[in-house]
């Protein structure tokens, strides 16, 4: 019986995506890759050119699953912003049980980034851009969710 792990989306399963692995024995955190490569436009650039700032989602080609009390958290390397200038822009993700699978994008976890450099940062495929931690979540003594997820990347905010 599969307890937490990684597996790569469909529409990913010939594109030379590999599965998160954690770098060192030690090591919390298994390390994501971007699945393409994309750019990640300078703040400042966009802000010379009169574009609002917004983050960029780059694609990882992985989901994940995991136990009901479980929720994989995403977090930046600690590398992004000193040497990249790229920071997430929710500065943590929480990826919830119940996205694996969704029917709106299969679970496609995806990290979101802010360049706050002078200079667009080019993200290449394969490149590692975070890490995901398994945590366990507790409950409040009155929760009363019946409510299932009908969607993709920020459906459950939505009516």
């Amino acid at each position: 019986m599969k307890q937490r792990g990684f597996e790569i989306i469909s529409s990913y399963k010939d594109q030379g995506i590999s599965l998160p692995e954690r770098a060192t024995k030690g090591a919390a955190g298994y390390d994501f890759e971007a699945a393409e490569q994309v750019v990640v436009p300078s703040i400042w650039k966009l802000q010379a050119q009169g574009t609002a700032p917004k983050p960029v989602l780059v694609k990882t080609g992985i989901k994940a699953y995991m136990a009901e009390d479980e929720y994989l958290e995403l977090v930046s390397r600690s590398s992004n912003p000193l040497k990249r200038f790229l920071m997430l822009a929710n500065g943590v993700g929480v990826i919830d049980r119940d996205y694996y699978n969704n029917e709106g994008n299969e679970g496609h976890i995806m990290f979101q980034f802010i360049n706050f450099g002078y200079e667009d940062m080019v993200i290449e495929k394969g490149e590692r851009i975070g890490q995901g931690i398994f945590k366990p979540f507790l409950l409040a003594d009155i929760d009363n969710v019946d409510k299932e997820r009908t969607g993709g990347f920020g459906s459950s905010g939505k009516n």
